[in-house]
């Protein structure tokens, strides 16, 4: 297979497929709109979701799993929600296949197997769970309910992209439930930090952070916050999000529990995830037209050794020598590879690993050897040294936090760079074209002006952020008094 890649200035949406296939992160698969996701993709993926995972054990939330199937009349108790997910349900309507009688080989649905019930696949689980949550809660002492569920869901998505937008994808979903609106509101902005924090200290990506307006806001909530990072081609991508539910899932499921007066109340309620989109945001917003530049906290491999050598008797030493380094860099806590398999040339190594992005490599031959040295090349600026053996992990391991911060560093001055403020629609939408970003322009807050921005541009209000300063100004479209800038950026 070619291991050519489109660059980003001649097709960047190619570049990005590229990417994702030849650095073996995931293939296309028999079902349409789905991904299968290779070895070395789900192993970043379960770097990223440990990672994650122990930020949640860490904040109190433990794990659970609930149904993939949800009971028609369940999904349709929150209306909003039910309506919102409704366009991209799949449904089951029978539990068995039979032969056909008139094509001998094949199989029909049996019609005397139809379900008593459609039963949806799960888009989403509040139904299902708040439904559960209704036997477990029924006093104030059951309160905080802090669980997570890490699940795949279904979503039936007419246009496809790998990671981005796929029919089945990975996630995990916070459900919560407490005792006042304010426990419920200071939990939704607690995972929204997590979250922010997980994807700029492990993913070296900066994130802004703020409110969806109505428009945009996760159906059944009352409020959606939101992480919003920015891809190198100038798009946005919503990379998390936490909703404050309000008491609307309790309503819905007749979820009550007895206070400390012994009154009965409706419980409060929160929702929050992340999936393998953050896959995508991650290949987009670091690498180049070389490969994946893969930040050293979540690559499979921090660190890749490829020997360089001329018979068994050279390689034989120089296995001695990269065990002990092995050894070394382990007992750090550093994941590392090496490649001595005799299937390839040094040089074809070294092409594949800079594709797959592995943070750094490390050459070893029989001339290094004799002098105590290696030679180690960066990843991210491809910078190449040469390196006593003397002290190598400790080197490396403090090579790898700076590959982390200049990863971040980076992609910071690039999102730095990226938000402008606009006072007119002309400069509004010659920002859009030819610059891109977020834009921060003032909006009359109403959802007729956001659709027609949108309808206009393509552009969407990103979020409100949440350290916004009030500044009076005018509406770029209407002309509207205005209180305050709002971010606007085309997005995946």
């Amino acid at each position: 297979m070619s291991k050519e890649i489109t660059s980003r200035a001649t097709d960047y949406s190619q570049w990005y497929n590229d990417l994702v296939i030849k650095g073996e992160l995931a293939d296309y698969s028999a079902v349409r709109g789905c991904m299968v996701i290779k070895p070395y993709g789900f192993a970043l993926w379960e770097n990223m979701r440990d990672a994650l995972d122990k930020m949640f054990k860490d904040t109190g939330h433990v794990n659970a799993y609930f149904p993939l199937f949800v009971p028609k009349s369940l999904f349709e108790a929150e209306e909003k929600n039910a309506e919102g997910f409704a366009k991209e349900c799949a449904i089951v309507t029978h539990y068995r296949l039979k032969s056909d009688p008139d094509n001998k080989g094949k199989l029909i649905v049996d019609p005397e197997a139809k379900l008593e019930e459609e039963l949806i696949i799960r888009p989403t689980s509040e139904a299902i769970i708040w439904n559960t949550y209704k036997g477990w809660i029924q006093s104030y002492r059951d309160l905080p309910l802090l669980i997570n569920q890490w699940a795949n869901v279904v979503r039936w998505e007419m246009r496809t992209r790998l990671f981005l937008r796929t029919a089945e994808f990975l996630w995990q979903e916070g459900h919560t439930a407490h005792a006042t609106k304010d426990e419920a509101i200071e939990e939704t902005v607690k995972m929204l930090h997590v979250y922010a924090d997980f994807v700029e200290n492990w993913m070296a990506l900066p994130v802004l952070k703020g409110v969806k307006t109505a428009n945009e806001r996760f159906a059944g909530a009352e409020d959606t916050y939101c992480i919003e990072a920015l891809m190198q081609d100038g798009k946005a991508l919503q990379a998390g999000t936490s909703h404050f539910l309000g008491q609307n899932f309790a309503k819905a499921f007749d979820v009550k529990f007895s206070d400390k007066e012994n009154k009965l109340e409706y419980v409060w309620a929160t929702s929050w995830g992340v999936s393998t989109r953050l896959i995508g945001a991650l290949v987009m917003a670091h690498s180049d037209d070389q490969g994946l530049i893969l930040p050293p906290r979540i690559a499979p491999f921090q660190v890749v050794i490829v020997p360089i050598y001329k018979g068994d008797e050279q390689k034989a030493a120089i296995d001695v020598k990269v065990n002990e380094i092995i050894k070394e860099l382990k007992a750090l806590g550093i994941r590392v590879k090496y490649d001595n398999n005799d299937n390839a040339r040094p040089g074809w190594k070294f092409a594949e690993y800079e594709m797959k992005g592995v943070p750094v490599r490390l050459a070893i031959g029989a001339r290094d050897l004799e002098k105590n040295v290696v030679e180690i090349a960066r990843r991210d600026t491809k910078e190449k040294h040469v390196v006593s053996i003397d002290g190598l992990a400790e080197y490396i391991n403090g090579l790898l936090s700076a590959i982390q911060q200049n990863m971040f560093n980076t992609a910071k001055a690039y999102l730095d760079e990226h938000i402008t403020n606009a006072d007119s629609w002309d400069e509004f939408v010659k920002l859009l074209d030819e610059k891109g970003g977020f834009i921060a322009a003032h909006w009359d807050g109403t959802s007729e002006t956001e659709e027609a921005i949108k309808e206009k541009t393509k552009a969407t209000i990103r979020c409100i952020p949440l350290d916004n300063k009030t500044e009076e100004g005018q509406c770029i479209l209407t002309g509207k008094s205005s209180s305050q800038r709002v971010l606007f950026a085309r997005a995946y």
